[in-house]
């Protein structure tokens, strides 16, 4: 038995009714208190809905009238702000929404404010399609409702069902809280940083946890949201290629405030220009027409990456400089002279020491160096181990003198 403990069951009462009493007994039957938390915009509360429509309106920061109005669009959007404001009232041990297209643009975002580690559920049907917008960075689990959600029919209470049992399961496992003393470290890694982070990492955890994500556009912003959650004490930020992306248009985009977002934690920082050399694009017949001329390296057949140019690597410079400048605590960018990926050493099909040298100046010049903000050439490649061993040895240093 659950107990207490609290499922909340989100989603329109005015156009989903049967399947979230459905859902909601499901959970009940599985010893859970599941309560349903209606998002309807229509305007009137659902005398079945454990918390009315009405109630989470309230919420919104200009009050419920913010929220039902005659355009339809523009009252879903304001539902979903309200239900994210809601959502943080209170603290259940799992949620779980169902919804269209619309439904779960509104819930998603709601479910996303729930910390890390607290089951979160959606079923939807646009759950087999491009989920980015609805998981963003979190752990949100979506499961696919194959038919539309529009009654209760053999197809649809087999998804519930399922649905329901794997979020009662989720909300039942124990967790119990670690006994890993060691500080975590987020570290940044690409395929062709790889071994510069696996050495990295593995020199560190003798005395820290390294928790490694992958730099494509989501990974950089997850370990940026994991550091701003307190559950990351340090930053190894050796690949920062997701700026490349941004840039040029490429299909793994930093955020719009990537680094900076690190530099207001006062965390230790040591970061890196790791993959600077390149932008991703998907398959050939996808690159944009005004990159006609580039030069490309075909990484897989989904994959295709283009080489920055000197140009691009200069505005790359400047921007790393300036999100350098806004950090008050502890942080180092190290300059890796022989090349910044696997695809940039001697050789290599990307090797451009003109390119690279006007990164390395740009980021030189634009950084106001003080005696905690620095900035360090080292003549190395970026895979070599001296290097890896150089970043560990940064952070570590940096970590020893905020304990102590």
């Amino acid at each position: 038995m659950i107990g207490t403990n609290l499922i909340l069951v989100i989603g329109t009462m005015d156009t989903k009714s049967a399947e979230l009493l459905f859902l909601r007994d499901q959970i009940a039957a599985l010893g859970a208190d599941a309560r349903i938390i209606d998002v309807s915009t229509g305007g009137r509360s659902s005398p079945n809905a454990d918390v009315g429509a009405d109630e989470v309106a309230t919420h919104h920061p200009f009050g419920p009238d913010a929220v039902f109005s005659d355009d339809r669009g523009e009252a879903v959007a304001a539902m979903s702000v309200a239900l994210c404001h809601y959502i943080q009232t209170v603290t259940p041990t799992a949620a779980i929404g169902i919804g269209g297209s619309g439904g779960t643009a509104l819930i998603a975002p709601a479910l996303r404010k729930l910390r890390l580690g607290v089951p979160k559920a959606l079923v939807s049907t646009v759950a087999s399609g491009n989920t980015a917008p609805y998981v963003d960075t979190s752990d949100l689990v979506l499961f696919p409702s194959v038919t539309d959600i529009g009654g209760l029919n053999r197809i649809s209470t087999l998804i519930l069902t399922n649905a329901a049992a794997a979020v009662v399961g989720m909300a039942r496992a124990e967790r119990s809280a670690s006994e890993d003393l060691r500080p975590a470290i987020g570290l940044t890694m690409f395929g062709v940083t790889t071994q510069c982070v696996t050495r990295a990492a593995s020199e560190l955890a003798d005395g820290f946890d390294p928790i490694v994500f992958h730099a494509t556009g989501t990974g950089g912003r997850a370990m940026e949201d994991l550091a701003e959650q307190g559950f990351l004490q340090g930053v190894l930020d050796l690949t920062t290629t997701e700026l490349c992306d941004r840039l040029t248009g490429g299909i793994m985009p930093a955020g719009s405030n990537r680094i900076t977002r690190l530099a207001r934690l006062g965390i230790p920082y040591v970061g890196s220009a790791g993959a600077l050399d390149m932008a991703n694009f998907g398959s050939p017949d996808k690159i944009p027409e005004r990159y006609s001329d580039r030069l490309f390296y075909h990484h897989n057949p989904q994959i295709t990456l283009m080489r920055t140019t000197t140009d691009e690597c200069r505005r790359i410079g400047i921007e790393i400089g300036k999100a350098l400048n806004q950090f008050d605590g502890p942080a180092v960018f190290l300059i890796p002279e022989n090349g910044v990926s696997a695809l940039d050493s001697k050789g290599q099909p990307f090797r451009d020491a003109e390119a690279d040298e006007a990164l390395f100046t740009a980021i030189e010049q634009t950084t106001r160096q003080t005696e905690t903000r620095r900035v360090r050439r080292l003549p190395l490649h970026i895979n070599d181990e001296a290097f890896a061993i150089a970043a560990a040895c940064e952070l570590k240093g940096m970590m020893d003198e905020v304990t102590t």
